[in-house]
């Protein structure tokens, strides 16, 4: 079960259905649901009212079952795994999920959040490359005349959560051969700070990378960060394949499953 933050609206829907099909495509029968954190319980249903029903499923099936004849085990273990669709920790939206989960009274697993990992650095990288703020390859020899020399990694959550975007930011730094540095878009000055300190050890065009999925914070909050550190932005990482892998990952994980372990692609 996908635990979506932010305001639900049709772009939300449709980067966390798109999540959804990744990992169904990974993990074919997979029972993949969204659950809003601020849905509406209507046209988007909040996680505590998903979790309700898919507990009422089960137990349905388990009466029909009965019912019929057939001998069957009463079900056991939890009736969801929850994963937060969140790049990196953050407290606060971890706090009110973990309480949707508990108000629901449905006996569920929640996971860790997606980061830090060596995928999250390739879609990162990905995405400043379509930006056009960094070489596709470093293996081809060709240059982007907007390519950055000094990245800032803008995460939410606080100080643990710029913690965890600076481990994704050192293999980002690896693929990119510059340096990368974790700030804060919900701490006042984060960002100034960082762009002052990349640029004072020799960057001098800076590119702001969003370590989030998307939904999580206010579209402005990146566009604000940019012209605060005065350089482009790239895309947030969205509904790229690792994210829908990822999210599968911590769901077999949680359940003892052994799957293959998601694997990138190169960029090209």
């Amino acid at each position: 079960m996908l635990a979506v933050p932010g305001t639900p609206g049709i772009a939300t829907r449709s980067l966390a259905d798109e999540v959804v099909s990744i990992a169904r495509s990974e993990l074919p029968g997979l029972d993949a649901r969204i659950g809003y954190l601020d849905g509406d319980d209507a046209e988007f249903p909040t996680l505590q009212a998903v979790l309700v029903h898919a507990a009422e499923e089960r137990a349905a099936r388990y009466e029909q079952a009965k019912a019929a004849g057939v001998d069957v085990r009463e079900p056991e273990g939890p009736v969801a795994v929850v994963v937060p669709l969140l790049a990196g920790p953050d407290s606060a939206l971890l706090r009110r999920i973990r309480q949707a989960v508990m108000d629901s009274r449905i006996a569920a697993d929640l996971t860790d959040v997606l980061g830090p990992h060596p995928l999250l650095a390739e879609a990162l990288h990905v995405r400043l490359s379509e930006a056009g703020l960094a070489r596709a390859d470093r293996a081809r020899l060709f240059t982007v005349a907007t390519a950055a020399d000094g990245i800032i990694l803008a995460s939410v959550g606080g100080d643990e959560a710029v913690q965890a975007a600076g481990i994704t930011g050192m293999l980002l730094a690896a693929r990119l051969a510059v340096p990368v540095m974790a700030a804060a878009l919900d701490q006042e000055g984060s960002i100034a700070s960082v762009a002052e300190q990349l640029r004072s050890s020799g960057s001098q065009q800076l590119a702001l990378a969003p370590y989030l999925i998307g939904p999580e914070i206010d579209p402005g909050l990146v566009a604000e960060a940019a012209r605060e550190a005065d350089c482009s932005a790239a895309d947030a990482l969205g509904p790229y394949p690792a994210i829908g892998k990822l999210a599968l990952a911590k769901y077999t994980t949680a359940l003892g499953i052994a799957p293959q372990q998601p694997q990138g692609a190169p960029v090209r």
